[in-house]
């Protein structure tokens, strides 16, 4: 560690955590077809496991219709298992190397679910958040400690990091709303 604080990595990491919840949002199923909506399946290929969309093209040719273009052959069962076993509701009618697969209506129940799962992923990014916290505050108290800062800095770069800690939870609550209302509309 450099007799520096680094408060620009902090916030970077932060940020992290927040691309992080959005990619996993982008994978709960609205009741709107959405192309990142198979971006969390992972497809036995080739004896090891890999993303669905470095097998296949998945496109939205309708609102409520997923398309899943696999390009080699021998895939397409593996595909179709893992779409099935994913724990989204879907159910891939095979044509050839294509799949097409209907987005079904959302029940309440299932909205609610889905709601939970959402503040689940919300609660994780959160704690991500503050793991990045305590970092920035203990490598200030670090610098403090080693006397590379005086104890005004260390209060400043630790009132920083608070503020930055805020920003994020705020972004990840902003966030997690409008996916709740995104879930929520019938």
């Amino acid at each position: 560690m450099s007799g520096q604080f680094d408060l620009a990595d902090i916030q970077r990491r932060m940020s992290g955590a927040l691309q992080s919840l959005k990619h996993e949002f982008g994978g709960l199923r609205t009741g709107r077809a959405s192309a990142t909506l198979l971006d969390p399946i992972n497809v036995q290929a080739y004896g090891s496991f890999m993303p669905l969309t470095q097998c296949a093209t998945v496109s939205v040719p309708e609102p409520r219709l997923l398309s899943v273009q696999v390009w080699d052959r021998s895939m397409v069962q593996a595909v179709e298992k893992a779409i099935r076993d994913s724990n989204l509701g879907l159910n891939p009618q095979t044509e050839g190397q294509v799949m097409r697969i209907r987005i079904p209506e959302l029940n309440e129940q299932r909205r609610k679910e889905l709601v939970k799962v959402a503040h689940k992923y919300a609660e994780d990014a959160k704690i991500a958040v503050r793991h990045v916290r305590k970092d920035g505050i203990d490598q200030a108290k670090k610098l403090l400690k080693d006397k590379v800062i005086s104890e005004d800095d260390a209060k400043r770069n630790e009132a920083s990091v608070q503020k930055a800690t805020d920003g994020a939870v705020a972004e990840i609550d902003q966030v997690l709303a409008a996916k709740e209302k995104e879930i929520m509309q019938v």
